[in-house]
């Protein structure tokens, strides 16, 4: 323990004896920081967090089958129908 706390001291000199190493090391630690929590963020709204339905498993798409054989979306006039 006594070892680790002249680590410590001994890395706080160094790093108040090089303030433009110091700042370079703290704003890397702080965009590194901040795109994590950001890239986070996204992921768990779009990925991680789950539906805002009650039954989301019951949720379906219809399409329909054009006359090549590719799926295609529905038309208003065609849902309405």
């Amino acid at each position: 323990m006594n070892t680790l706390l002249h680590d410590l001291r001994y890395g706080v000199r160094m790093l108040v004896k090089n303030p433009g190493f110091t700042a370079v090391a703290v704003l890397t630690l702080a965009l590194g920081i901040g795109a994590t929590t950001a890239i986070f963020s996204v992921v768990y709204g779009v990925l991680l967090r789950s539906l805002p339905y009650s039954k989301p498993e019951q949720l379906v798409s219809i399409r329909e089958v054009a006359a090549d054989g590719h799926l295609m979306q529905f038309t208003d006039p065609n849902f309405d129908d």
